[in-house]
């Protein structure tokens, strides 16, 4: 059979992801305050997008944006005459130069009032971190000159939880330093504020602490030398045993030992407290709980007005009218692309509080199953878009602030032939811990065969990974003897 070559014409349908359907799905799963982000950097690039301040000047270019979409695409005759009419009634345009001089052209925050300002201590001043106060120390004591430099190197490769995870040999040897030497710079160290601070293991660290407070010599001592690992099982019927002394002495050691740090460094942690804020809020009215999306700090945008007036006259060169069009049509899906990620987020959380108004009654014993599925079903759209919605937001209910994907889990049957969901269950498993006894806890087995009792039928093994999804110690590590 012989190979030639063939033109064939075949027509075929397919999705193509366009540019402004990537940017409008990309959208869709951002944060508010990588949103913010988002629009921040677009005010900056695109000359056509401005940050109206007045709501009034807000629903006016929403109209004009509207008015817009509604006029073909192609020419520019429609335009100008949609923006014609704009300019004729916009005020900024007839004056120009007051319009450019009264512009604020900074997207920061606006403060109103002096008092709303933060204060200057929080802005001229940072916080201390561990380094700092140890370098602080390090150069009031008496240290030669080599000592100080092997001790910079042992404070800069410090961990948060203020633990020496380097290798002493490997330090001393690119200092040009004896090992001895960098060994005592380091004793020195440990005994610095706060005290353990520079150890190498979770054992030096407490000895370090129980010698400080002068346990030196005595049974805390004994224990952390030699049987550590009983102690974290709370094996003290051993530790006695094998140190021949009184239960009741190993139960006090126990109890010094656990008011020691094991992690000195985090008093001095760099990492700022991040606090959430909701996308969207529900309240009860009445006996119907209303939905309302938080926009504080998403921008109002339009188009600028005076670029749009210098376009639709026609006094632009082929180059420049190119550019500002291309700039309005971005400016334009942006518009439209926000506006339509808030109308999906506000249908998502309304179907949500349709499904979880039990919830919203209730607590977490009322959390109905919920799948992705039975929203998408709800309002008409895929699973894929239900996702993203979902993904890293936050709603405030009567109940407290929770993350949307919360609302969604599996099931466990009942001996009813109900569904009960598995966030309630986990909620009676923690509650049922909560409740025992600390000398006698209840094992998995146990608390399983009491779920039961309770019509949910659940195994021994889910129990077992509930449990550890809410990080919980098996039963031999929340026994306690004192």
């Amino acid at each position: 059979m012989a190979l030639e070559m063939r033109q064939q014409l075949k027509m075929t349908q397919q999705l193509v992801m366009t540019p402004q359907l990537q940017q409008a799905i990309k959208l869709l799963q951002l944060t508010r305050v990588e949103l913010q982000d988002v629009v921040r950097q677009e005010l900056e690039e695109n000359p056509l997008l401005e940050e109206v301040l007045d709501p009034d000047e807000s629903r006016e270019g929403d109209r004009q944006l509207e008015a817009d979409e509604a006029e073909p695409q192609e020419g520019r005759e429609p335009v100008r005459e949609s923006f014609d009419e704009v300019a004729a009634g916009d005020e900024t345009l007839r004056d120009w130069d007051s319009y450019r001089d009264g512009y604020n052209y900074s997207v920061g925050e606006q403060y109103n009032d002096d008092d709303d300002r933060p204060s200057f201590e929080a802005l001229l001043t940072r916080r201390g971190t561990l380094a700092d106060h140890l370098s602080w120390q390090l150069q009031l004591g008496h240290f030669s000159e080599e000592e100080r430099r092997v001790g910079e190197e042992i404070i800069g490769n410090l961990d948060d939880d203020g633990y020496y995870r380097g290798l002493l040999p490997d330090l001393a040897a690119g200092c040009a330093v004896p090992l001895e030497l960098a060994e005592a710079v380091l004793g020195r160290i440990q005994e610095f504020d706060p005290p353990g601070v520079a150890a190498r293991s979770l054992q030096e660290c407490l000895l370090v602490q129980a010698r400080a407070l002068g346990m030196e010599g005595g049974l805390v001592e004994a224990i952390l030398l030699q049987h550590l690992k009983e102690l974290e099982s709370r094996n003290y019927r051993l530790i006695a045993r094998a140190l021949r002394c009184d239960l009741d002495q190993v139960v006090t050691a126990a109890r010094l030992i656990g008011g020691l740090d094991p992690r000195p460094g985090l008093l001095y942690s760099s990492e700022d407290t991040h606090y959430i804020s909701p996308d969207i809020f529900v309240h009860k009215v009445g006996d119907d709980y209303v939905v309302m999306l938080n926009d504080e700090g998403l921008p109002n945008l339009r188009l600028a007005p005076h670029y749009l007036a210098a376009r639709a006259g026609g006094g632009l060169d082929a180059r420049a009218d190119e550019y500002v069009g291309d700039k309005m049509r971005s400016a334009q899906w942006l518009i439209k692309s926000i506006q339509q990620r808030q109308r999906t987020i506000f249908r998502v959380a309304k179907s949500i509080v349709k499904f979880q108004r039990e919830f919203l009654e209730r607590g977490v014993e009322g959390l109905r199953p919920l799948v992705l599925r039975d929203v998408a079903e709800d309002i008409g759209m895929h699973e894929s878009t239900i996702s993203r919605v979902t993904t890293n937001k936050y709603m405030q209910t009567p109940q407290g602030l929770y993350e949307l994907k919360y609302f969604f889990n599996s099931s466990l049957s009942t001996s009813d032939g109900d569904a009960v969901s598995s966030e309630s269950v986990k909620n009676r498993i923690r509650e049922i811990i909560d409740r025992e006894d600390s000398r006698k806890p209840l094992s998995d087995k146990v608390i399983a065969e009491m779920l039961s009792d309770e019509t949910v039928n659940i195994a021994r093994r889910t129990v077992t990974k509930y449990r550890e999804m809410l990080k919980i110690g098996s039963s031999s590590e929340r026994r306690r003897h004192f």
